[in-house]
């Protein structure tokens, strides 16, 4: 080698060496957010919060989803990716909280922060956090309101519950049990649902969380008791269904629907009969707050606690409906239309 190409070898390596260490202050913490699907207005949301939250931050977000509500495998997949990828964070709304658990702890493992968003996983703890409504206080208001509103009938009310997957997800079980302990019905056991006694419940039934799921489980359950005057239905999408399926049967005058989200199009429903009350939460709020705990984690591996009291943290809820009942605290069409998402 001659000395003028060891000079300039000698300079390269020594470029190279300072360039590294700017190129490594130059990479983006990234983070991903794996949602059940990405259609329903509540996770096309959420995804807005995320997305705004992490240009605002500076964090490179990529987005995930299941082709359907309930669809394991797929975010399955995106966990994997997203370990691969090297994010630092991971937010995820999952279909099956029992299931995931053991992609969940490889990428804790690897050391990636993953938050729960709205649906807690199983152990909770699965997580590093959890940010989210208060899932059962949600039915429970709904249930409450329900209860109050038919006064003397509720004791001979006839009850279908129109949930969401089979799996039973943290969420799904949550709200069902929450709105009947709010309704009066004795749960038994809180973590399950279906082992309650209560002549009052004609069934329950599985919805997808859409609209074509809540017209088919209504009609099944409507098959076993054409007298149901009250119906649960996990989210506004799986309401609508229920509506149009007692709509068919002329029966929409008679029957109370109550349901959870918070949606624009649900408010609107409230305000327009189809639903009586609803229990509102903010994905937006939920998204957001979790891309800053990433950027925090990413900073200084601050791992985000959750609000006193609770094992999560409380992202708020508020039941929406323009037929107040005294002892259940609710806030407007107007409010709930002011603060909806969708």
């Amino acid at each position: 080698m001659t000395f003028r190409t060891l000079l300039a070898s000698t300079a390269i390596v020594g470029l190279a060496a300072l360039a590294t260490p700017a190129a490594a202050q130059d990479a983006k913490t990234s983070a991903c957010l794996i949602t059940k699907t990405d259609i329903n207005p509540f996770f096309v949301k959420m995804k807005e919060g995320a997305t705004a939250k992490a240009e605002e931050l500076g964090i490179e977000l990529s987005s995930y989803a299941g082709k359907v509500d309930g669809d394991h495998e797929t975010q399955v997949q995106a966990v994997e990716s997203c370990i691969a990828a090297g994010a630092k964070g991971i937010l995820i709304a999952a279909s099956d909280t029992k299931a995931i658990t053991d992609v969940v702890k490889r990428a804790r493992d690897n050391g990636v922060l993953v938050i729960a968003l709205d649906t807690p996983l199983e152990p909770i703890d699965a997580a590093d956090a959890t940010f989210a409504t208060d899932n059962f206080k949600a039915g429970l208001l709904i249930g409450q309101w329900a209860k109050a509103t038919m006064g003397d009938k509720a004791a001979d009310a006839k009850i279908a519950l129109l949930d969401l997957s089979p799996s039973a997800p943290s969420v799904d079980v949550l709200r069902d049990q929450g709105f009947l302990k709010g309704f009066g019905v004795d749960v038994k056991d809180e973590s399950q649902i279906g082992d309650e006694d209560d002549p009052r419940i004609v069934g329950h039934d599985v919805t997808a969380g859409n609209e074509e799921g809540g017209r088919t489980a209504m009609e099944s359950l409507l098959q076993k008791d054409s007298g149901i005057n009250v119906v649960y239905t996990i989210n506004e999408p799986a309401a609508a269904g229920a509506y149009e399926a007692l709509k068919s049967f002329g029966m929409e005058e008679n029957v109370l629907i109550v349901s959870v989200d918070g949606g624009c199009p649900g408010v609107k429903n409230v305000e327009e009969g189809v639903i009586g009350a609803t229990s509102q939460q903010y994905p937006l709020d939920m998204a957001a707050k979790g891309i800053e705990a990433i950027a925090q984690y990413a900073k200084d591996g601050t791992v985000p606690q959750p609000t006193e009291g609770l094992d999560f943290f409380d992202t708020g809820v508020n039941l929406v409906t323009d037929a107040p009942v005294d002892g259940v605290e609710s806030i407007s069409v107007a409010e709930g239309l002011d603060r909806c998402w969708g």
